[in-house]
């Protein structure tokens, strides 16, 4: 019986915290309006087109934040989500303002997680409309 009981509290252990887990991984509703607002905009107006997350596979997303390297490596990703972007542009973009106190980290995983849902691999492809 003794056997059972480290598999049995460990067992407990995970199912308790499978819902924190969840938690980590960022909203992806919240990092739609982001992303649409945010960075579409900025790509529209700068680069002339917007990046849909459906241009890029959930691997190729993943390797692009971790390596955290924007604008071909003249910047880093977690700028866009920073406080200090934000307040930059919060007098001409919504979402910018709206989100002005959100914690960058959990912004930038709010935007991840909302690409990892829209890739291109992903059950629900999006584009940026």
């Amino acid at each position: 019986m003794k056997l059972h009981k480290p598999l049995a509290v460990t067992m407990v252990a995970v199912v308790l915290g499978l819902p924190l887990l969840a938690q980590a991984e960022g909203d992806w509703k919240r990092g739609r309006v982001y992303y649409r607002m945010v960075c579409t905009a900025c790509h529209v107006e700068k680069a002339g087109a917007s990046i849909a997350p459906s241009t890029k596979t959930k691997a190729e997303w993943a390797a692009y934040m971790t390596a955290d390297k924007h604008a071909k490596g003249k910047d880093s990703v977690k700028y866009y989500v920073s406080k200090k972007y934000r307040d930059s542009i919060k007098a001409t973009n919504k979402a910018a303002e709206k989100y002005a106190d959100v914690p960058e980290a959990e912004l930038l995983e709010d935007v991840k997680a909302f690409v990892n849902h829209g890739a291109k691999d992903s059950d629900n492809p999006a584009g940026c409309s």
